[in-house]
């Protein structure tokens, strides 16, 4: 077992850290505040090969493991969560088109996508559909050559400012549960599409967020992914990287905040002293980086076993997405309170970090239905065993 990263991690981690500085650092703020999606930005994340970290050489990819993807991604939301977040949420769409379209589709699509030319959305929620993702009732039927379809998804990060929804629809009766379910590739622009208006939102404001309706939507035959009735599996698998994506932005956002907070407590003087002298806040920090430390290597942990193939592999991606969503959020709560009234102001990143960070304990599947799939597994004979 060994906790080092190799030479090409650590570059591939520095990589991502001189990127952020320079292209995130000056501008987050700003993006934040005025709630601009900076789709320049991502295609110059694109430009590096952020935008296809993990999907498949064959669809332009790097195809790289998953836990090479979490050393890139940690390093740019220690800078900006929400941006990163999104640009997590495109590489695993990214790696649904790339490992089950058509060789046609892949072709068309991949290199736009794996190079951050064209941007991707994922739609599996719906306003009806949320922690019971398997009730979806978006619909399509196939007619013809072609696939039409009705329905409407909800809360789709970059929804209206992307160019392919990668989108999971009922195919089955509305009886036949996850079974039913079968996953697309849909043109951002095809006719039928309409989009909501931009949710006004706690944070992520640098990535629009919106309804999507189909309308008698018609796509090609072809863009269906996989087989039909696989589309609550691929769904599934996509979901236990992107909660392993999300973990590593709780870690990043965590890691940004534990930086300023060690900074702050050097340069800050009250009665007469550095508030780094204090020994409560000295114990403060110490609480906050084991935290830090220990959430990193649990996301790092469920990425090897992702990488393995490992038969409890998502059990272990639950487990990392709860507890760093959890220790990330009061990582960087503590460090806005060891910044007393500073940390409450836009001056500082503090704030903003707290704001993109909340939701990680909300999307990619709740922390209490982490919970409900840690508990099942648990209940099982050999757990205790297997999940150590």
């Amino acid at each position: 077992m060994d906790f080092e990263l190799t030479e090409e991690q650590r570059a591939f981690a520095q990589t991502a850290r001189d990127f952020a500085q320079a292209e995130f650092a000056p501008h987050a703020a700003l993006w934040d505040a005025e709630g601009i999606f900076p789709k320049e930005a991502i295609a110059k994340a694109g430009e590096l090969g952020f935008c296809g970290l993990y999907a498949p050489e064959a669809a332009g990819g790097l195809a790289l493991p998953r836990l090479d993807a979490t050393l890139v991604f940690e390093e740019m939301a220690a800078v900006d969560p929400s941006t990163t977040a999104f640009i997590t949420i495109h590489n695993m769409a990214t790696w649904m088109l790339g490992t089950w379209a058509t060789p046609a589709v892949r072709d068309h699509w991949g290199p736009l996508l794996t190079t951050g030319e064209k941007l991707a959305s994922y739609c599996l929620t719906e306003p009806g559909a949320g922690s019971d993702a398997a009730s979806l009732k978006t619909r399509a039927e196939l007619v013809g050559n072609a696939y039409v379809i009705n329905g409407a998804k909800a809360f789709i990060s970059g929804a209206g400012s992307t160019d392919v929804l990668v989108l999971m629809a009922r195919t089955g009766d509305a009886q036949s549960g996850a079974g039913g379910i079968s996953a697309f590739a849909v043109p951002a622009d095809a006719p039928g599409i309409t989009y909501g208006k931009k949710e006004h939102k706690m944070g992520w404001n640098s990535q629009p967020t919106r309804t999507i309706s189909f309308d008698n939507v018609r796509i090609p035959a072809d863009h269906l992914l996989g087989r039909e009735g696989e589309g609550f599996k691929i769904a599934m698998k996509g979901l236990d990287g992107g909660r392993i994506n999300i973990a590593t932005c709780s870690v990043g956002a965590a890691q940004g905040a534990l930086n300023a907070a060690q900074q702050y407590m050097q340069d800050r003087k009250q009665f007469g002293k550095p508030i780094a002298s204090f020994q409560a806040l000295q114990f403060k920090l110490a609480d906050m980086a084991t935290e830090l430390v220990a959430a990193r290597q649990m996301v790092r942990l469920a990425a090897s076993k992702l990488d393995a193939g490992a038969r409890d592999a998502s059990t272990y991606c639950a487990m990392a997405k709860r507890f760093a969503t959890d220790a990330g959020f009061t990582v960087i709560n503590d460090a806005l309170q060891l910044h007393g009234g500073y940390g409450y102001i836009r001056e500082y990143p503090l704030e903003r970090l707290l704001r993109d960070a909340r939701v990680h304990q909300i999307l990619e599947g709740t922390n209490e239905i982490m919970r409900v799939i840690i508990a099942r597994r648990m209940l099982d004979g050999d757990a205790t065993e297997a999940i150590r």
